[in-house]
C-alpha cells in the first residue's frame, strides 16, 4: 500500500514480483487508479498467453498487407494505452526480440507496427509483473538486463498467502459474503474447525486458489456454517 501510494503520482515504471495467484494485477490496477492518468486506459496483455508469432502485432498493431490475413491496419496495445497505463503481465515470457523493440519504446517513446516505418509516438506508462525470478533470468541471458533495469525502476514483492498471515481469514470472509449475495446462498460463517484448516494450508495457488475454494463451499454447504469438507 506504501509503495502504491508513493508511485500513483510519479510517473515511473514498475515491476511487481510474486508467485501466480497473488493479485499483481490488482496491484497494476490500484497504482493506475492512484496515478495522474486515472482517467485514461487501462490496458492489460498476459505475454505468456499469447503465442510468440502474435505477440508482437498484438503490442504494436500491424499495417495492411504486413502478412497473411492482415486485412486491414490494426492499432496495437500500446496504442491503445495512449494517454494512460499499460500493464504488461507475466513479463518474463517475452522473447528476447520484443524485449528489445520494448526497450526502444520505453526510452524513445515511439513504436513502429508490424509492417511499418512511420514512427509512432505514444505516451503510456509501463507497469509491468511477472512469476520467475527475473534476476536470475537476466543471469542465464533469458532477459535482458538493461530492460529489467528500465521496468524495475521500483519494484513491490507480493507476498505468497501463506506469508499473510490474518489476510486468510480476511479474504476468505470477503469471498463468502460476496459467493453468498452471488449465489443467493444462506451461508453467513466459517466454523471454528475450517477457520483453523484454511490457516493451515499451503495455499500453492495463492489467492486465486482460495477464491476457488471458498466460491465451492458456498456453493455445497448444508448450513450456514462453511465446514472443512465444504471446502
Amino acid at each position: 500500500f506504501s509503495i502504491i501510494r508513493k508511485v500513483g503520482s510519479i510517473d515511473v515504471p514498475v515491476l511487481i514480483l510474486g508467485e501466480s495467484g497473488t493479485g499483481k494485477e490488482l496491484v497494476a490496477r490500484a497504482i493506475h487508479q492512484n496515478s495522474l492518468r486515472k482517467d485514461g486506459p487501462f490496458i492489460p496483455i498476459n505475454c505468456g498467453a499469447i503465442p510468440e508469432n502474435l505477440l508482437e502485432a498484438e503490442l504494436f498493431g500491424h499495417e495492411k498487407g504486413s502478412f497473411t490475413g492482415a486485412q486491414s491496419r490494426v492499432q496495437g496495445k500500446v496504442e491503445f494505452a495512449q494517454g494512460g497505463t499499460l500493464f504488461l503481465d507475466e513479463i518474463g515470457d517475452m522473447p528476447l526480440l520484443l524485449q528489445v523493440k520494448l526497450l526502444r519504446f520505453l526510452q524513445e517513446k515511439v513504436i513502429q507496427r508490424v509492417g511499418g516505418r512511420e514512427d509512432i509516438e505514444v505516451d503510456a506508462r509501463i507497469v509491468a509483473a511477472t512469476n520467475i525470478d527475473i534476476e536470475e533470468a537476466t543471469k542465464t541471458g533469458k532477459f535482458r538486463e538493461d530492460l529489467y533495469y528500465r521496468i524495475g525502476v521500483v519494484t513491490a514483492h507480493l507476498p505468497p498467502l501463506k506469508e499473510r498471515g490474518d489476510d486468510i481469514t480476511l479474504l476468505a470472509n470477503l469471498f463468502m459474503r460476496r459467493f453468498s449475495q452471488e449465489y443467493k446462498q444462506r451461508v453467513r460463517c466459517f466454523s471454528v474447525a475450517s477457520l483453523r484448516a484454511m490457516n493451515a494450508h499451503d495455499w500453492p495457488g495463492n489467492i486465486r486458489e482460495l477464491e476457488n475454494r471458498v466460491k465451492r463451499a458456498v456453493v455445497m454447504a448444508e448450513t450456514q456454517s462453511i465446514e472443512p469438507a465444504d471446502l
